[in-house]
């Protein structure tokens, strides 16, 4: 395909370039110039008026997260799993989201899934299962249960795998990067859903850190870590965990570890809001309930003891069941407090760093993906153009094709 009449936005300043011409070619940016003439039988598209931009990335999804109820869900025939994930993968596709890293839950099959264009979707980056010790986030048996394990920690819904020990957790990360996982999440404290878990709880031994990051570091990958409180997050940056996820509670002196030990940090705002317009309705407990007003009011100041830090963030929503269509919102609850290009670097060139993918996804330049936003105005100058029901996003490109698209 070839662009013309573009002007292409680099994320890395926020400006904008002159008219020019862009050559896609087997799914990447083949040549960028001020005049390219259409080879024989070439496909040409028109971006007058349009800025250019890379395909955003979110880089904390559960794309079979079609439940809030994910107790229920990790019991749940794989087969319902998957059939409602495939609406969840076009919505994010379809929203401009080009690339995705999956928290826990998907798996190699859905990933090959949409690479082999059996069905639409974001390229996904999976985890497979995230691996918690028993009585972590997401270990959802009921107090009254049986802890033996069951058939259901095969299923599809089920997003975590309870592992305990040193030895239990080397062989669960080197079966799951077995099973075509592209990193590793552990739970690394409490969560919000987990009525089991506090969020001050600590996950899993320094040890047992240590030795997950080392078989990930074996497999040359890295391990992302659910973490809220200081603690748990120095804990494990300290043991090597390279990407922390959500950290709302995080305080100043933390930040500056995290900083020094070159980690990244995935903040998760919108998700708390969802969880706060939709919680009580959805009956969730007193205690979580509690727990999401904690994290949601302390969410914004997480930013700014990130930034003044120095801390480099990607984007990440985590949304579930119906508040997937918050997904691009995130983007305006971070440009509150760090202004439009910030947050469109954390869902671009950021997020393709915390993926290991700088220079191929999250830019537009020659050799990069062809995952394209053909956006209708400056996205700098006005973030609503990417978002929501305002969006103004005229086409999307992934892999160099156009993305059919479907009306909101």
């Amino acid at each position: 395909m070839l662009i013309t009449h573009a002007k292409v936005l680099d994320v890395h300043t926020g400006q904008l370039s002159g008219l020019c011409c862009l050559r896609l070619h087997q799914g990447l940016i083949a040549e960028i110039a001020p005049q390219l003439d259409a080879q024989p039988g070439e496909p040409t598209l028109d971006a007058q008026g349009m800025t250019v931009m890379p395909g955003l990335i979110d880089c904390h999804v559960h794309v079979v997260a079609s439940s809030f109820n994910l107790s229920q869900l990790a019991t749940q025939p794989s087969a319902l799993t998957l059939l409602r994930a495939i609406p969840i993968l076009r919505g994010m596709l379809q929203r401009g989201f080009t690339t995705v890293r999956d928290a826990g839950g998907a798996d190699w099959s859905l990933a090959e899934a949409v690479r082999t264009q059996l069905i639409a979707g974001p390229k996904l980056f999976t985890s497979g299962k995230a691996l918690l010790q028993t009585g972590g986030h997401a270990d959802f048996r009921d107090r009254h249960e049986l802890l033996a394990s069951c058939s259901c920690y095969e299923k599809l819904g089920r997003i975590g795998r309870v592992v305990d020990g040193v030895d239990a957790c080397r062989k669960a990360v080197r079966e799951t990067l077995l099973q075509g996982a592209s990193q590793i999440k552990i739970m690394a404290s409490g969560g919000v859903t987990s009525a089991s878990a506090p969020l001050e709880n600590l996950g899993f031994s320094l040890d047992e850190i240590r030795a997950i990051v080392e078989e990930a570091r074996n497999a040359h990958t890295y391990v992302m870590a659910h973490a809220y409180t200081p603690q748990a997050i120095e804990r494990a940056v300290r043991c090597g965990v390279r990407s922390i996820e959500h950290a709302n509670l995080i305080d100043a002196r933390t930040a500056q570890i995290v900083k020094e030990h070159g980690a990244y940090v995935v903040p998760t705002l919108v998700t708390y809001e969802g969880l706060f317009q939709e919680g009580v309705g959805l009956g969730l407990p007193p205690e979580s309930l509690r727990k999401i007003h904690q994290v949601k009011d302390q969410g914004k100041a997480s930013l700014e003891i990130l930034a003044k830090a120095g801390v480099p963030m990607g984007f990440g929503t985590d949304l579930l069941a119906s508040t997937h269509d918050m997904q691009s919102q995130e983007l305006a609850l971070r440009a509150e407090v760090l202004g439009n290009l910030a947050a469109i670097q954390q869902a671009t060139c950021l997020a393709a760093e915390v993926l290991n993918q700088t220079g191929h996804l999250g830019v537009v330049q020659t050799g990069a993906a062809a995952d394209l936003l053909l956006v209708r105005g400056n996205p700098v100058h006005d973030l609503n153009l990417l978002i929501g029901d305002t969006a103004q996003i005229a086409q999307v490109v992934q892999d160099g094709h156009l993305v059919e698209r479907t009306a909101a």
